[in-house]
């Protein structure tokens, strides 16, 4: 198996599907107004940083990068295939995107993800890789529903 994860500058085969498989998955995990998964068109926006992990040409993951403020992104869209889950693809993407940050000069990345039981691989996949709670950032506000985490990149 080769994985292969590429920065997506337009639509791709499969991406739109996935991406709605995705906004699936999170329907019954909170009301409309506490999540907060991208739709395609956001995520194709100037600014973007989406990326896609394919095996051949079979997409199993997806994880962008939206800017915040100077020097601070937001983690989007992170998602694996739930047949290809438990075989560190979600690890594998993270680690792409940070590196894509820290390279760009990126400080910081936050993200906000669901608090129900159904999100905790993805908050234990972030808090293994140095996330750490923090207050809602950007436009969000305090929800019962979501999670907020963000890691320092300039910290050594």
């Amino acid at each position: 198996m080769s994985i292969v994860i590429d920065r997506v500058a337009g639509p791709t085969p499969g991406l739109a599907a996935f991406l709605l498989a995705h906004h699936a998955d999170m329907e019954g995990t909170a009301p409309p107004e506490s999540r907060h998964a991208l739709p395609l068109d956001a995520l194709l926006a100037p600014g973007i940083r989406l990326f896609a992990a394919r095996d051949g040409d079979l997409l199993v993951a997806t994880g962008a990068l939206a800017p915040i403020e100077e020097q601070h992104e937001e983690l989007k869209s992170m998602r694996t295939d739930p047949a290809r889950r438990g075989e560190g693809l979600g690890r594998r993407v993270l680690h792409v995107l940070l590196d894509d940050a820290r390279r760009r000069g990126i400080r910081r990345v936050s993200l906000e993800t669901g608090s129900a039981e159904f999100f905790h691989p993805a908050r234990s996949l972030y808090s293994r890789a140095g996330f750490r709670a923090c207050p809602p950032f950007a436009d969000y506000a305090p929800d019962p529903h979501s999670v907020f985490l963000t890691i320092d990149l300039s910290a050594p």
